[in-house]
């Protein structure tokens, strides 16, 4: 008890920890500041030694390199602004933040800053003090929020002593950070961000270096200037946001190359000091640069060139993955875009004055690329200390700010984050649950149904083995109706035949929602109908069903915090090539193809059924790539697929039947398969599978045990026997069927395939079948009975109907050894999802029965509604 109450977080612990890390992220502050300075100069001086467009690209090119291999080799985590890394760690994201991390940051930051690259330093030093503090969080064993608490005072410091403003850097920790106002969690960060503004000062730390005159100057502001200041707000918010977009479009532009991280950084630097030997000498100094373009009196020209060529220098920089941040090359611009807005006020109001301009625009530049308005006002006004600035300032800032986030929604940060598979997910507040949540989120995918073909005495048997009071009733996967207790009580006294269809008794066209209708929503429906459940439903299809129950587990997982945790997630699959075909018809089946050997056989069998039921088809072929490059952006070769999508172009002519087809470039063909399930809204997906597999741990291997699990349209799964592997032109070897039926759930809809699998053989004779124990004198024979009457109602059965029981010990044994004495051509099974992943002490029995005879067998599954 005493261990347990010394692990917990303590606030003069808390404390202790954030003095030192505010201490230490001064110190590292004032290290990037030095050490990119010193390595700047010595880079400039080179360019007046040798012609500038000799040394400057030379430097670019080898620093570049240089810190590229340190971070592929040492800390790739140290790459980019690193921020957006940051970030994720606070949001329990698995990303990996150490002394490490930090150390190589900063280290690399120096040369890429060095080098000439427009970048800032002020995102780095928030990436090192994070991961100083993370270092030492490990030192001292602490609870994982206690943990989090100190990664963000270690942030927040960084921040604080890069721009030596306090303040703001506290405020970022709230605004964009960690978002959190606990006193623990703000109290830390004030310490920290106080103590490495204080020390950043002590040490010379300032971030813009701003000359005496302009530290006290005393910005002007006038009535009359509203106009502009709204001007320059739009101004900012509009190519704030296209330099986001930008920043997103360089980083898929690199990727496009590739090539490693060293020559992506060596390329950026290599560029970026071509463009700046071309540049007037003035623009080789990025610090210099800054104060020049605020104090200095810039000509129009000048200052086009110097927003223009800043705007592409970063973004060819930061597309590469150098460690560098955003904030100062943000602050540059705004001071342009300002300075140039001024100067055209000024020529309007004489009493204007561009400094004033030039320093709301850094305010409202770093508001639309960052989305942190207050942070932004802060640290603009801690930096000036002017007061007389802070009404422009906000109204820049402000302005800047809802423009940007109209233009480029969202923060740039998760979109940075996105890029690399990593999604966050925003806690939501117990109140906001019934409007935030939707039926999808909430529902029951599985759902227990009726089919609308079943007889009366059927659905008394159902309700009598089930706990449920009433059913949704389907056809053809679509909701026809709903079936309750109260509905067969009053059919009591009209004395009905038993064999009178579902359909008569249900009631139809019932109470619905869709997957988008919002919690609210459906609690109004259930009290305003007084219902227990709705079905869900998309079109006609039903996909779910939502109850009270539902609801308030819903509210109570939010309650205990249950929330999705934000990881990387796979990158969705992309269609390089399809045909589409008149929708006509009533549902889709998909075909996934990729063996030539077997895709004929089972496009005949598709059509088959697409004929039967009046469907259309949707060919897929997935084409695998490597998970290291992205399928929306590797070039692939598509003329085998095409080949083998004509096959099935050639059958669906033939029978006057739509098809659809595609290619699919993936990572994973199982993801592809339910991608083309989901956007197709697929009904049934037929496919094929080897007869075995040599996965550990899996049944019928990765991809079609995913299917199994996770499609939720029908799935028919079809193993060919030895003699039907290349085609069907011998349509005598599909006319001995068997159908071993066990009473199970897919047992019926197994049944209802076969009327149009059978036109596959010339004179079809189907066999049904129960296996029961040897012990078993007396056989229950009425499954069997119902899947007789259910084929004899289908008047174009051409097919001969015999029922045989056989004894075993197993189910399997006795369905191989049957198939062997009679030389059965095809088997049929009707199993659940469980059943065919279930692995028993005896084996799994579709799988047995598949891998144990040479016929073909078909497996099929139902929907999981």
């Amino acid at each position: 008890m005493d261990f347990r109450r010394w692990l917990q977080p303590r606030k003069g612990l808390a404390i202790a920890e954030a003095c030192i890390i505010g201490v230490v992220a001064a110190f590292s502050a004032v290290i990037l500041k030095v050490g990119s300075g010193s390595l700047g100069a010595l880079r400039v001086q080179s360019s007046h030694i040798v012609p500038a467009w000799v040394a400057l690209p030379l430097v670019g090119v080898s620093f570049g390199f240089l810190a590229g291999w340190l971070v592929e080799r040492l800390a790739p985590q140290a790459a980019g602004s690193g921020i957006p890394q940051v970030k994720a760690t606070l949001a329990n994201v698995p990303t990996k933040l150490s002394w490490r991390v930090a150390l190589i940051k900063l280290f690399t930051a120096i040369i890429v800053l060095g080098s000439g690259m427009t970048l800032g330093r002020q995102g780095p030093t928030v990436q090192v003090g994070a991961g100083l503090a993370a270092g030492m969080s490990h030192l001292v064993p602490t609870s994982p929020d206690h943990r989090r608490q100190m990664i963000a005072a270690g942030a927040g410091a960084g921040l604080a002593a890069a721009f030596n403003a306090p303040i703001a850097g506290v405020l970022f920790i709230i605004e964009e950070l960690l978002q959190d106002l606990s006193g623990l969690t703000l109290g830390t960060a004030i310490i920290a961000a106080f103590i490495g503004g204080v020390m950043s000062r002590l040490l010379g730390g300032g971030s813009l270096d701003l000359s005496i005159e302009l530290m006290h100057y005393s910005s002007r502001f006038y009535f009359t200037e509203i106009p502009f200041f709204l001007l320059l707000g739009v101004l900012a918010g509009i190519l704030g946001a296209l330099f986001n977009q930008g920043l997103i479009l360089s980083i898929k532009l690199y990727r496009r190359l590739h090539i490693s991280l060293p020559l992506r950084m060596a390329l950026a630097g290599l560029i970026s000091g071509i463009i700046v030997s071309l540049l007037p000498a003035s623009f080789r100094d990025n610090t210099g640069l800054r104060e020049y373009i605020i104090t200095g009196e810039l000509q129009p020209t000048i200052a086009a060139i110097a927003f223009i060529s800043q705007f592409i220098l970063t973004l060819i920089a930061f597309g590469s993955g150098a460690p560098g941040g955003l904030f100062a090359p943000s602050l540059i611009l705004g001071s342009v875009l300002g300075h140039m807005v001024g100067v055209l006020s000024f020529q309007v109001v004489d009493q204007a004055s561009p400094i004033t301009y030039a320093l709301a625009g850094m305010g409202g530049f770093f508001s639309a690329v960052s989305k942190v308005p207050i942070t932004a006002i802060v640290i603009v006004f801690e930096m000036t200390t002017d007061f007389n600035l802070v009404l422009p300032l906000m109204i820049v800032v402000v302005t800047a700010y809802l423009v940007a986030d109209k233009v480029f929604p969202g923060s740039l940060y998760e979109k940075l984050l996105q890029l690399n598979g990593i999604t966050l997910t925003k806690k939501v507040s117990v109140e906001g649950i019934l409007n935030q949540l939707t039926a999808k989120d909430v529902m029951q995918q599985r759902v227990e149904t009726l089919d609308a073909d079943m007889t009366l005495e059927e659905v008394t048997q159902a309700f009598s083995t089930s706990h449920h009071r009433g059913f949704p009733v389907v056809e053809n996967s679509k909701l026809v109706g709903i079936v309750t207790q109260s509905d067969l009580t009053k059919i009591q006294n009209r004395h009905l035949q038993k064999d009178t269809p579902l359909r008569e008794i249900m009631t139809a066209n019932p109470m619905t929602v869709t997957p988008v209708h919002s919690l609210s929503n459906v609690l109004y429906l259930l009290d305003r109908y007084q219902l227990s459940r709705l079905p869900v439903v998309e079109g006609k299809k039903l996909i779910g069903i939502i109850t009270r129950a539902d609801i308030i587990r819903a509210e109570a997982d939010q309650l205990n915090g249950k929330n999705a945790i934000p990881g990387p997630q796979p990158e969705p699959s992309y269609v390089v090539y399809q045909t589409r075909s008149p929708s006509v018809g009533r549902g889709r089946l998909l075909v996934p193809v990729a063996n030539p050997e077997t895709a004929e056989t089972l496009l005949e069998m598709a059509t088959a059924i697409a004929r039967d039921r009046h469907y259309e088809i949707e060919c897929v072929q997935v084409i695998l790539v490597s998970r290291h490059s992205s399928p929306a952006e590797t070039p692939v070769r598509t003329t085998k697929s095409r080949r083998l999508l004509r096959q099935a172009e050639v059958l669906a002519k033939k029978w006057h039947i739509p098809l659809h087809t595609q290619i699919r470039v993936a990572h994973d063909t199982a993801q592809a398969i339910l991608e083309s399930i989901k956007e197709s809204h697929i009904d049934i997906i037929l496919m094929g599978w080897k007869g075995n597999t040599s996965t550990p741990g899996r049944i019928f291997g990765n991809v079609v045990d995913t299917i199994i699990r996770q499609a939720t349209c029908d799935v028919v799964l079809v193993k060919l026997g030895s003699s039907q592997q290349s085609t069907v032109n011998s349509q005598q070897s599909f006319n001995r069927w068997l159908v071993p039926m066990a009473g199970g759930p897919n047992a019926r809809l197994a049944i209802k395939l076969l009327p149009a699998l059978v036109t596959l053989g010339d004179h079809p004779q189907i066999c049904l079948t129960r296996v029961f124990k040897p012990l078993e004198f007396q056989p229950d024979m009425t499954v069997i009975e119902q899947a007789l009457r259910q084929l004899m109602r289908r008047r174009q059965l051409a097919s001969t109907v015999v029922a045989t029981p056989v004894q075993a010990d197993s189910v399997a044994e006795g369905v191989i050894n049957l198939v062997e004495t009679e030389g059965f051509d095809v088997v049929v099974l009707g199993a659940s999802r469980e059943g065919l992943l279930q692995q028993a002490i005896q084996g799994n029995i579709p799988e047995a029965i598949a891998s144990g005879v040479d016929s073909t067998v078909i497996l099929v599954r139902g929907a999981i509604t």
